[in-house]
């Protein structure tokens, strides 16, 4: 399942800087000549495809970016600095389509490279360039050209990197809500989601994660039974699964690890590896339960399912135990893509006998 991000930004390149118009002034000279210099370039606007990062969250709250101007010519022979320019880090896969026309322009598919959005203007001529054998004293200059100025629209497709599993009604659409900006239908009933919910959870600058919420699973859901069966091969390129439980269920006679086993035993059935995927324990609804019964209840459900694993308390309704869940997750994840963006070592002795 590929998730669609958006967003909007205006660029604009630096200007050139203007020509100047100058004369030499020495001593025993009394025609010196021109000397007047060009202006320089306007700074360029470069785009590169940094593989650390996942979502375009952070174009959404910087939508305008400018390089600088290019400075003015001078006399005696000064040109003027070429403005600075900037770089804007965009994930690997992202597609840069002018907004006006709808044409793409360019798309982001190797790690590392790098493209120029938008051309900062040439700087204008000083009077030096239109001296002549006749026109021995120009005054003429050229202003600088002004630089390129586009509203782009960046589009990423990308996968998520968390997935949520859990039966209807565990909380699983409040918690993507709580930690990110995705908002689902939620309410007091099963099934209310009915197709998969992607949100994208911003930890700092340049830091984030895209989580994934899929309608809840009931037992069966292996062979077709529920909503979630479509979607359990979705969760087989996430690089984690948080394994969301409702540990303070309306009906008394329901009983959580029951529910627990049954999804794990889904999982099982579908896929081995899926099954073998990193998986974290999430107890939720805690703010449900009586702040003196939680520890006993919480060690009660771990020790009859048998978890050896993480397992994270949290209420989604209140955000309580939310903040350390995503820290850790962002860990995670940033783990799995070094290790993934990490070549594969090779023998020497054998590099000459491998294919090409």
């Amino acid at each position: 399942m590929k998730f669609v991000d958006e967003a909007f930004i205006d660029i604009a390149a630096g200007d050139g800087g203007n020509g100047c118009v100058s004369f030499r002034h020495e001593k025993y000279k009394e025609f010196g000549g021109p000397n007047g210099g060009d202006g320089g370039r306007g700074g360029h606007v470069f785009a590169v495809a940094d593989p650390n990062l996942n979502t375009l969250v952070d174009f959404r709250y910087s939508r305008r970016h400018e390089a600088k101007r290019g400075e003015h010519g001078m006399g005696s022979d000064m040109f003027g600095a070429a403005g600075d320019d900037i770089t804007l880090k965009m994930p690997v896969g992202t597609i840069i389509t002018d907004a006006e026309t709808g044409e793409v322009l360019y798309e982001l598919l190797v790690p590392g490279e790098v493209v120029t959005i938008a051309k900062g203007g040439d700087g204008g001529f000083g009077n030096m360039r239109f001296k002549s054998a006749i026109n021995r004293a120009p005054r003429q200059k050229t202003p600088g050209w002004p630089g390129e100025k586009k509203n782009l629209k960046l589009e990423l497709k990308v996968l998520a990197d968390v997935g949520l599993l859990g039966m209807p009604n565990a909380g699983k659409s409040t918690l993507i809500a709580a930690i990110s900006n995705a908002r689902p239908k939620i309410a007091d009933y099963p099934f209310t989601t009915l197709h998969p919910n992607l949100g994208v959870v911003r930890v700092g600058p340049e830091q984030s994660f895209v989580v994934a919420d899929i309608p809840g699973l009931i037992e069966g859901a292996s062979e077709g039974a529920g909503l979630g069966h479509q979607f359990l091969r979705h969760l087989q390129r996430t690089r984690l699964l948080l394994h969301v439980i409702d540990l303070a269920p309306f009906d008394d006679a329901v009983d959580p690890v029951a529910q627990a086993k049954a999804i794990v035993g889904e999982l099982k059935k579908y896929d081995a590896g899926l099954y073998d995927k990193p998986r974290w324990l999430v107890l939720n609804k805690l703010d449900m339960v009586p702040k003196e019964e939680r520890e006993a209840r919480v060690r009660d459900f771990v020790k009859r399912f048998k978890w050896k694993g993480p397992v994270f308390e949290i209420s989604a309704l209140t955000r309580e135990g939310c903040e350390p869940l995503i820290h850790a997750i962002y860990r995670h994840v940033q783990v799995q893509q070094k290790a993934e963006q990490t070549p594969e070592e090779v023998d020497p002795r054998f590099v000459g006998d491998r294919p090409e």
